[in-house]
């Protein structure tokens, strides 16, 4: 990274009154703090085990944060870019004047002075009905919370649990599912745990608790207990004080959500429950018992143990699922359980030998092809005459290449359905752009049928052997 990106404005001459710029007042040593650079002052980012990048300052600046760290979130939020905040100003807003946005990110936030705008609040339609709450942080909120970010997640990543697998480096949800998979083999019965409002009810006090755990630094400890309480702008514009909760889309939000989980649920199974294994990714999270006796209780336990947390579980959504198969013929009323998009259930399957059993598998759920489908319908293929095909494979397979490396780990036929609706939009596509293929539906068929099997790596779904019919 050049030294030249690096070198934000001084702002020498300016006042650090705050009524002079409608900003938060400065310390008033901004400009020989800043002015070091003009005298060789070289940042180094030292790579050590627990990353802890640290920069040395004058003693006016009363906390240690590195430019260099500053800089690098920045390039991580643009890179995850995000719908403006409570300010309206977007990435490209904020980069019209970088350097002194940044610059002000820095200061006030190695001076001790920065304190978090409102958080713009927008409800989310979910799958089961009902909306979530998602806050959006402005930019320069989102890259300060960055900054916090990048220097914490090292220090509680390494005490995490195994089988924590949300929102963690090295970490993904497609792993949760395959040991989800394995052990529903091993274990005849699975707890399906719903944390009713999870985001919304984090108890700020007991999660201060379990931060101070893990740092000392005065810093972080001031910053994250000020985004706890920042006020959130619901989309009429009114301000809400907030006592307890974290946004759910905030960029250090994540984090403290696993911290919080680590200390209320995974550290408990592992002292008290070691036997009796689990995958969580974030909120949501599967608990495996021997039998129908030993699940029902667990169930009990860990509602003692969230309420303890001030934390509830959803009396409808948590339930106690038999894994039903081959060798687990019993006729229970809840045999199967949605998890990370997928949903586990009784499917016929073929072993090495090419004999054919019924196994208790994951593969993508109807929620998700449905959304799937939602989604390639509002793409009005069928009307894009003006497009030709590569044009329409070069904007959609990103999308379908996303879906097909996500969802076709486990069971991938349960996805041709989905994809051979995309072929008949596109046969309709065909239909309506060449005048020898209106009104025949067949000929259209053949047509895009050819297409595939000279050019199967025009479309994702066609590479896994997914094609029309050629006639």
């Amino acid at each position: 990274m050049g030294r030249e990106k690096l070198k934000w404005r001084t702002h020498e001459g300016e006042s650090t009154d705050a009524g002079h710029r409608g900003g938060i007042a400065r310390s008033s040593d901004e400009v020989p703090v800043m002015g070091m650079e003009r005298r060789g002052y070289i940042i180094q980012l030292y790579g050590m085990v627990n990353q802890r990048w640290e920069e040395p300052l004058s003693k006016a600046k009363p906390y240690s944060i590195s430019k260099r760290v500053v800089w690098e979130a920045y390039l991580r939020v643009k890179a995850n870019k995000g719908a403006a905040g409570a300010d309206e100003e977007s990435i490209t807003d904020f980069e019209r004047d970088l350097k002194n946005n940044l610059y002000k990110i820095w200061n006030r936030m190695s001076s001790g002075s920065y304190f978090p705008p409102p958080v713009r609040t927008v409800g989310i339609p979910k799958s089961g009905g009902g909306t979530r709450k998602l806050g959006i942080p402005t930019v320069s909120d989102r890259i300060a919370q960055m900054v916090v970010k990048m220097y914490l997640e090292p220090r509680v990543e390494p005490h995490f649990h195994p089988d924590s697998y949300g929102y963690r480096p090295g970490k993904s949800a497609v792993q949760a599912v395959g040991k989800a998979r394995e052990r529903c083999w091993r274990y005849d019965w699975v707890i399906d745990l719903d944390i009713k409002g999870f985001f919304d009810n984090i108890d700020h006090e007991l999660l201060m608790k379990a931060l101070r755990k893990h740092t000392k630094s005065k810093w972080i400890l001031l910053y994250v207990e000020r985004w706890l309480k920042a006020p959130a702008r619901l989309e009429d514009g009114t301000l809400t004080k907030r006592d307890k909760g974290t946004p759910q889309g905030g960029v250090i939000s994540p984090l403290l959500a696993n911290l919080f989980l680590h200390y209320a649920f995974d550290e408990w199974m592992r002292r008290n429950y070691p036997s009796i294994p689990f995958e969580r990714y974030a909120d949501d999270g599967i608990v495996h018992c021997r039998s129908e006796g030993q699940a029902q209780w667990m169930k009990k336990v860990i509602e003692r143990r969230f309420a303890q947390c001030k934390l509830e579980l959803h009396p409808e959504k948590t339930r106690i699922v038999y894994c039903k198969d081959d060798d687990r013929r019993g006729k229970y009323p809840i045999e199967k359980f949605d998890f990370l998009g997928y949903t586990f259930r009784a499917r016929r399957s073929k072993n090495r030998w090419g004999k054919y059993f019924i196994n208790f598998s994951p593969a993508v759920s109807n929620e998700a092809t449905k959304a799937m489908r939602q989604t390639i319908r509002s793409w009005h293929l069928h009307l894009r005459s003006d497009k030709a095909l590569d044009d329409i494979s070069r904007m959609f397979n990103p999308i379908l290449r996303g879906w097909i490396n996500y969802y076709s780990h486990y069971y991938k036929s349960a996805l041709y359905p989905t994809f051979r609706t995309l072929d008949r939009i596109l046969v309709k596509w065909a239909m309506r752009k060449y005048k020898k293929l209106k009104r025949h539906h067949r000929r259209a068929t053949y047509w895009l049928g050819r297409i595939a099997h000279q050019q199967p790596e025009l479309f994702a779904h066609w590479q896994m052997g997914l094609r029309p019919a050629a006639g």
